[in-house]
C-alpha cells in the first residue's frame, strides 16, 4: 500500500435503494423524485470519433470515462449492432448521472450522427453500487439534479450485452457461433486473465492467460440462443475455455433503424 493511503478509511459505497411513491387521487402512483443514480454508458465508435464523443459528454453533463481498443466484426451487409465490417473501434465506458441519461443519448444521436446506423452505438447499463466519492463528484458536476424516477423493468428491456471471454486466437469461433444463433456482429477486446487459481480450483478448469473478449449486443429474445451456441462452441468444456455471461441494457442509440425511428417518435410525443 502506498504511503498516501496508509491510515485512511476505505471509501463508502453508494447502493441503489428503491423508493416507493404514494398513490394520488387518480389512483396512479406518482413517480418519486430523488437524486439520480450513476449509470454506465457504453459507446462503440471509430477511433477518430472517440475524442469527439468525450467532448460531447463533457459539454452535456459530467462523465468519468475509460477507453479500450477494439475490433468490429459485423458483416458489411448487416446494418445493426456494433458497427460495419472488420474495423478498428474505440470502446468508451463512461460513468454518467442518470438525470442526464436521456439528454446525453439525444445529443450523441445528433452530434455523432448515431441515427445513421453503422456510425456507432451507445447504450446504458444499470449499476447497483458505486463509491460515494465518485458518485458525489458526478452529481455535483451535474448540478445535483433530482428527477422523476422511472426505472426500466426487466420486461421493458429490449437488449442484453453478452460477454464471452475466450482463449486468444479462438474469438473467430465465438463470433461464428454467435452469428449461427442470430447475432449480427460484435466487438473484440484483447485482455489478460489474472491469477484465478482459487476460482479455477472450484470450476475445475484452467483458464488461458491470454484472452480475447467478445461483446455482442443481442435482442432479448435471441439472448439465450446466442449464449447456448457460445457455450457449446467455446464454453468452459471446450478448448477455448470461454466464460460467458450477460448484462441488462437499458437505453440505446444507433442500434437499428427501426429502434431509432421509434425513439424519435417517443421524443416527439414525450
Amino acid at each position: 500500500m502506498s504511503e498516501r493511503n496508509e491510515g485512511k478509511k476505505p471509501l463508502a459505497i453508494v447502493q441503489v435503494i428503491k423508493v416507493a411513491g404514494k398513490a394520488g387521487e387518480s389512483g396512479k402512483t406518482p413517480l418519486p423524485k430523488r437524486q439520480s443514480r450513476i449509470k454506465l454508458l457504453f459507446s462503440v465508435v471509430s477511433p477518430a470519433d472517440g475524442r469527439k464523443l468525450k467532448e460531447i459528454l463533457e459539454d452535456t453533463s459530467a462523465a468519468l470515462s475509460f477507453t479500450f481498443a477494439g475490433t468490429g466484426t459485423a458483416r458489411s451487409q448487416l446494418l445493426d449492432y456494433l458497427g460495419i465490417g472488420e474495423s478498428e473501434k474505440s470502446v468508451i465506458v463512461s460513468l454518467i448521472p442518470e438525470s442526464d441519461e436521456d439528454a446525453i443519448l439525444r445529443v450523441l444521436r445528433a452530434k455523432m450522427s448515431l441515427y445513421l446506423v453503422g456510425k456507432g452505438i451507445s447504450f446504458t447499463v444499470p449499476l447497483t453500487g458505486i463509491s460515494e466519492l465518485t458518485a458525489n463528484g458526478l452529481w455535483k458536476a451535474a448540478g445535483n439534479k433530482t428527477a422523476e424516477v422511472k426505472r426500466m423493468t426487466d420486461g421493458e428491456r429490449k437488449y442484453d450485452l453478452i460477454v464471452a471471454a475466450v482463449e486468444a486466437g479462438r474469438v473467430d469461433e465465438a463470433m461464428e457461433a454467435a452469428r449461427s444463433a442470430g447475432a449480427a456482429g460484435g466487438t473484440i477486446l484483447r485482455a489478460r486473465a489474472l491469477e484465478n487459481d482459487k476460482a479455477e480450483q472450484f470450476i475445475g478448469i484452467t483458464l488461458a492467460r491470454e484472452q480475447e473478449i467478445l461483446l455482442v449486443l443481442a435482442k432479448r429474445e435471441s439472448k439465450l440462443a446466442i449464449m447456448n451456441a457460445l457455450s457449446e462452441k467455446v464454453g468452459l468444456k471446450t478448448q477455448a475455455g470461454g466464460v460467458i455471461f450477460s448484462l441488462p441494457v437499458d437505453k440505446t442509440a444507433g442500434i437499428s433503424a427501426a429502434d431509432e425511428a421509434e425513439m424519435r417518435e417517443e421524443e416527439q410525443h414525450g
